[in-house]
């Protein structure tokens, strides 16, 4: 965590803001994506993990044109699946939307994004779900990421790290009701917590 934060300190330096870096980890949920937004979490029964990497690019600055900030992103994920199985990798593209406000002298940022997920195998708790499901599993899915972050850098009143967020993300996998690949009630929710910094 230290070298990260020293990574954000120097990427601080170059701001020119038109990236982003995030570093996220978390743990898989039993919970369906709706349950999830309403604030019903329930454990896995596996302590299933994931750790994740992206990177973005700014495609539209929130100004006359958008009342949102538009990122192109991608990234690399590590899933731990406890010696289930063997651990899984992904790779991620998609496009992200931040709605921001500013408020109680912080900004707080709600974004959402949506792209496609390839993994190097079925994930465990996508593989239990199908099979408790007669569901098909696929490593090509739908990829949703819904995130929740304020400024690190307003909130303890150091403005180096305004362009610093820390917030909640979940990771969601989902064939779309049987959109993609017949995978209708396959799928998995990781829920994360991150820190994230523009550049």
């Amino acid at each position: 965590m230290k070298i990260f934060i020293l990574l954000c300190m120097f990427l601080q330096l170059m701001a020119q803001d038109d990236y982003s870096l995030r570093v996220a980890h978390g743990k898989a949920t039993m919970s369906d994506f709706s349950e999830i937004i309403v604030g019903n979490w329930k454990s896995h029964q596996n302590d299933l993990r994931v750790t994740a990497l992206d990177v973005g690019y700014l495609l539209s600055e929130k100004g006359t044109d958008s009342i949102f900030d538009i990122y192109l992103k991608g990234g690399m994920s590590y899933f731990d699946e406890e010696n289930l199985q063997d651990d899984v990798y992904e790779a991620v593209v998609y496009v992200k939307f931040f709605w921001n406000a500013d408020f109680w002298a912080n900004r707080v940022r709600v974004g959402f994004g949506e792209g496609i997920s390839y993994t190097s195998d079925v994930v465990y708790t996508e593989r239990l779900e199908a099979a408790q499901e007669h569901d098909f599993n696929s490593k090509f899915l739908n990829y949703l990421d819904v995130s929740l972050d304020l400024s690190v850098g307003r909130l303890i009143q150091y403005k180096a790290f305004d362009e610093v967020y820390l917030g909640w993300g979940l990771k969601h996998r989902s064939g779309i009701f049987g959109l993609i690949n017949n995978v209708r009630r396959g799928g998995s929710n990781y829920n994360t917590v991150y820190i994230e910094t523009k550049f």
